[in-house]
């Protein structure tokens, strides 16, 4: 039988990141963007509160930002953990950042760090948090309800 102890050092890895993210999202005038519906869909289903705002809706880069702008004073950038999302990080970074905005690209370095490279796209992220929690012996609401 596998140890299941590198698996909960990744869990609890994860959880920590995950409540630090939590709690970041619950600062006055802080929105996290992400690529999709899908994406945030994921990410209400861990359990994130606060804004979570949709770069791909059918408006430009620049219109996005000026919005996110008019609104927010941080942003925190959560796109995927592939070529493309770092490419859209940056472009959004760079935008926002010309309007003045503060910019949070920390969690999804440190995210994807965490994933060990089993995870790319930000729409999985809480299958995979659950299926981690199984795998290190309990479920994703154990793990929640016991931070509470």
């Amino acid at each position: 039988m596998p140890s299941r102890e590198p698996v909960g050092e990744v869990l609890e890895e994860f959880l920590g990141l995950w409540r630090h993210l939590r709690d970041a999202v619950q600062e006055p005038g802080t929105v996290v963007v992400v690529e999709g519906v899908r994406d945030r869909r994921s990410l209400s289903r861990l359990g994130l509160g606060g804004p979570i705002v949709l770069v791909h809706r059918g408006a430009s880069l620049s219109h996005v930002t000026h919005a996110l702008s008019s609104r927010y004073s941080r942003t925190i950038l959560l796109t995927d953990w592939d070529r493309t999302g770092g490419q859209l990080s940056r472009r959004l970074a760079e935008f926002l950042e010309a309007d003045g905005i503060d910019v949070d690209v920390d969690f999804r370095r440190r995210l994807g760090r965490t994933l060990r490279g089993e995870l790319v796209h930000v729409e999985g992220l809480d299958t995979w948090a659950r299926h981690l929690a199984e795998r290190a012996g309990t479920t994703w609401s154990e793990c929640v309800d016991r931070e509470r």
